[in-house]
C-alpha cells in the first residue's frame, strides 16, 4: 500500500493515477530545471507531495472556494492539493517564469481544468482568495506583508479562511516576531514518517 492511499484511504481511482502522473511529471521536468533537490527527488512522495497534503489535514476547502499558492515554484503544495479537492479553483503564482511554465504544463498533462499558473508575485494580485497556501518561501512577519490584503471580506469568505503555511523547526520566535495570531499543528500529529517530526502548519486566520 503507498503513503497517500495509507494517508487519504478515500482517493478515486482518477485522484491516484493523477498522483501517479504527477511524480512522472515532476521527475521528468526536475532534471531540466531542478525544482527540488536532486537527493530529493528519491523521496518526492513523502517529502514532498505528501507534505502539501498535510495542509488538508488541518483544513478542508469548502467546495467552489479559491486558493492561492504563493511562490509555488514546482507547483508545491498547489498541485497535489488541485488534486484532492478538485471543486476548488487553484491560482499557483511564482516570479519565475521557467517554473511557472512547467507548473502549467503538468496542469495541462494531469487535466486539472481547477489550476491556473502564472508568473507574478502576491504583492501585484488584485483577486481576493478564501485561503492562501505556501510552502517557507519567507519568514512569516515578511510573508504575511505580501498577502495580508489578498482575503475576501469576511461576509463572503470559505469557512476557515486564512494562511495555511508550511514550516520546519521551532517557529516560536518567528511567530512572536510578526506578532500575528497564529496556531501551530504538528503534521507528526497525522504522519509517522520521520521526516514529519520537525514539519508543522502554521495557520493565521485572515
Amino acid at each position: 500500500m503507498n503513503l497517500l492511499d495509507h494517508y487519504f484511504p478515500h482517493l478515486t481511482d482518477q485522484q491516484r493515477r493523477q498522483f501517479a502522473q504527477l511524480e512522472t511529471e515532476f521527475r521528468g521536468w526536475n532534471e531540466r530545471l531542478n525544482l527540488v533537490a536532486r537527493t530529493d527527488v528519491d523521496n518526492l512522495t513523502e517529502r514532498h507531495i505528501l507534505h502539501s497534503l498535510g495542509i488538508a489535514k488541518v483544513v478542508e476547502f469548502a467546495p467552489g472556494a479559491s486558493v492561492l499558492d504563493v511562490g509555488t515554484g514546482g507547483g508545491l503544495p498547489g498541485l497535489p492539493l488541485a488534486i484532492l479537492f478538485p471543486e476548488v479553483k487553484f491560482h499557483l503564482v511564482d516570479s519565475i517564469g521557467k517554473k511557472i511554465k512547467a507548473v502549467q504544463d503538468m496542469a495541462d498533462m494531469l487535466h486539472l481544468p481547477n489550476v491556473t499558473a502564472e508568473q507574478t508575485r502576491a504583492e501585484q494580485l488584485t483577486t481576493k482568495y478564501d485561503y492562501i497556501v505556501s510552502r517557507a518561501v519567507a519568514r512569516l512577519a515578511t510573508f504575511h506583508t505580501w498577502i495580508a490584503h489578498r482575503y475576501k471580506p469576511r461576509a463572503e469568505a470559505a469557512p476557515g479562511t486564512g494562511l495555511y503555511y508550511l514550516k520546519g523547526g521551532d517557529l516560536t520566535e518567528e511567530i512572536a516576531e510578526s506578532g500575528l495570531k497564529a496556531d501551530v499543528v504538528n503534521l507528526s500529529d497525522f504522519f509517522a514518517e520521520e521526516f514529519f517530526e520537525t514539519k508543522k502548519v502554521v495557520v493565521v486566520p485572515a
